[in-house]
């Protein structure tokens, strides 16, 4: 093997083992046959946030998504480039907790009541939710997914991408923020941006976190919207802490 064709091939080895171009944060694609619940929330100028299914007639992401003035609901791709009229949904409803201001004050919390109800078959279903307070065990390997920024300022992504994230100790969590003079709001969940390279980033917000098959917290923000990770965790809404409100909307099919 010449000297330049060597250097060509260990350029090329770095660039896969850092998986370039296969990003959320440092991720890869979601496979088609899995996390079948995951919802692109779009407005009319094409903005984005994610979201997910949890049951047949609404969608879960976060109150702050509000901000860009939803119209519709993508379920049934992780493609957007295949998006068909009908994967798209109205939103008949949004619901969001009335002690809700901003992210940064916790709370980031929202449900969209869909138009119609999607069929639920191999490309739509909804996911579990838990069905008790959280009890996650500190650096357990979860999930969070979207179609968001791949890095600070980057490009936002056509195929859904997911990476596994590590939970932080809510403690911790809250010492690192501290150093940066923020105090954290109650009934959030931390995981990955905090020593590790993984993390979700700006597009993400609204999404899942998935630690076995149940969707714990909802994506809600990090550091400045700096996702060139590690810095400090990346902070969840604790979709524990809302059970009772999501069940009472579901109930009522309303606000």
């Amino acid at each position: 093997m010449t000297g330049p064709t060597k250097l060509l091939l260990l350029v090329l080895m770095s660039l896969c083992q850092n998986g370039l171009g296969s990003d959320i944060v440092n991720g890869k694609k979601v496979p088609k046959n899995l996390m079948l619940y995951m919802a692109l929330v779009q407005n009319s100028q094409g903005q984005r946030c994610g979201g997910f299914l949890i049951s047949q007639d609404f969608v879960l992401t976060a109150a702050h998504c509000n901000d860009i003035k939803p119209s519709t609901v993508v379920l049934g791709t992780h493609n957007l480039k295949n998006v068909t009229k009908d994967m798209r949904y109205g939103i008949a409803k949004k619901c969001i907790p009335p002690h809700f201001t901003k992210a940064a004050n916790g709370g980031d919390i929202m449900l969209l009541k869909l138009s119609r109800k999607p069929p639920l078959n191999n490309r739509v279903q909804p996911v579990q939710l838990p069905k008790a307070a959280n009890k996650i065990k500190d650096n357990a390997k979860c999930r969070v997914a979207g179609w968001g920024l791949t890095k600070t300022e980057g490009p936002n992504v056509d195929v859904l991408q997911f990476t596994e994230v590590p939970i932080v100790n809510l403690e911790v969590c809250k010492k690192q923020w501290k150093i940066i003079n923020f105090d954290l709001p109650k009934n959030v969940i931390c995981a990955g941006g905090y020593k590790v390279k993984k993390g979700f980033c700006q597009g993400d917000s609204g999404g899942p976190l998935v630690c076995g098959g149940t969707a714990v917290g909802v994506v809600s923000f990090n550091m400045r919207k700096d996702c060139d990770y590690p810095n400090v965790p990346n902070v969840y809404t604790d979709i524990s802490k809302y059970l009772q409100w999501i069940k009472d909307v579901l109930k009522k099919k309303s606000c």
